[in-house]
């Protein structure tokens, strides 16, 4: 059916969040869906669990992942599934129950070449520290106003278990996951490069659980170094001009990454900082110069890279003053 809905779900050791996610799928207000949940290779009871619910509910199938890991599970997934609407949902989340609803009129009505989006609210049984209550902030802020990719080199700018698009749509930006990593943020990124246009929504569709457990939290795909990676990846393949004076602006942690990567793939660069300390010195073959030294180079692609808050907002300011072209990493 052309309304059909598919719903992409990785399994792995959800046991006790799965029965609350399948049950918000369930009774959706939506019905005209399949879920296509991939167990991948769970050691605790979550196989018996989707089983029983696939013998209760036709429209619930379950596999076994023939590979390992999420790309596989969710690759496996997208070739069992036959909706001309793609969702996914991860098995420790809750949907609110007008979601699938929600974001297929928003398909409907905006057609091919769109994302449909949902605001977020994160939930812990240990309650939500103060760093996940401002990415929420942050995100919903994004979606509300349809303006993700604004933002998109800082985080990953669209909830995985939040978004719906047309199946063409996933076909065109070359499927459900490459082999980058993380694969969340990777999809993202191929959809700001091919020019999904994001739906404004103002509607929390999904109930996002924080526990100790979570894949983003442990695995070794989600940390610092692999996000710094894929940044840098999109960044030189999507919007890096040859033509215009590239600057790197921060010399810690981040910034010596950025550098690293642009150095290995031989792309000049100026690198600056603020550091009095670190100003002069060469690292990678490169001196890192003071932030003065922007004044006099012209036609500027500058990635930020500052750690301090404070400081990233300053030199926000100082950028949008002096309308300089700017990519903040942080």
């Amino acid at each position: 059916m052309s309304d059909l809905i598919s719903i992409l779900m990785p399994v792995k050791n959800t046991a006790p969040f799965l029965k609350d996610c399948i049950d918000s799928i369930i009774n959706q207000t939506y019905i005209n869906w399949e879920l296509i949940a991939i167990n991948d290779h769970s050691k605790d009871n979550s196989l018996e669990i989707l089983k029983a619910y696939e013998f209760q509910d036709s429209r619930i199938q379950v596999y076994t992942n023939q590979g390992k890991g999420i790309v596989a599970a969710l690759q496996m997934a997208y070739e069992q599934s036959s909706g001309a609407f793609i969702s996914r949902m991860d098995s420790d989340d809750i949907n609110a129950l007008h979601k699938y609803d929600n974001m297929l009129k928003q398909l409907q009505n905006a057609g091919k070449g769109h994302v449909a989006l949902g605001q977020v609210k994160y939930f812990s049984a240990d309650g939500v520290g103060d760093g996940f209550q401002k990415y929420e902030q942050w995100l919903n802020g994004l979606i509300s106003k349809g303006n993700c990719f604004d933002e998109i080199y800082k985080e990953c700018v669209i909830p995985s278990p939040a978004w719906m698009l047309h199946r063409d749509d996933i076909d065109r930006i070359g499927g459900i996951c490459t082999e980058l990593i993380p694969e969340d943020y990777d999809l993202c990124f191929r959809m700001y490069k091919n020019e999904i246009q994001c739906l404004p929504s103002g509607d929390i569709i999904l109930h996002w659980r924080d526990s100790p457990n979570r894949t983003s939290r442990t695995h070794e795909d989600y940390t610092e170094t692999t996000m710094l990676a894929l940044k840098c990846h999109y960044f030189l393949d999507i919007d890096y001009k040859e033509e215009n004076n590239l600057i790197v602006w921060g010399g810690g942690k981040r910034g010596k990454y950025i550098a690293k990567y642009l150095v290995q793939r031989d792309i000049p660069f100026t690198w600056v900082c603020n550091n009095k300390n670190k100003i002069g010195h060469e690292i990678y073959g490169v001196v890192l110069q003071s932030v003065e030294d922007l004044n006099a180079i012209e036609n500027k692609q500058i990635v930020v890279s500052v750690a301090n808050r404070d400081e990233r907002l300053a030199i926000s300011e100082e950028c949008d003053k002096e309308d300089w072209e700017t990519y903040f990493f942080c």
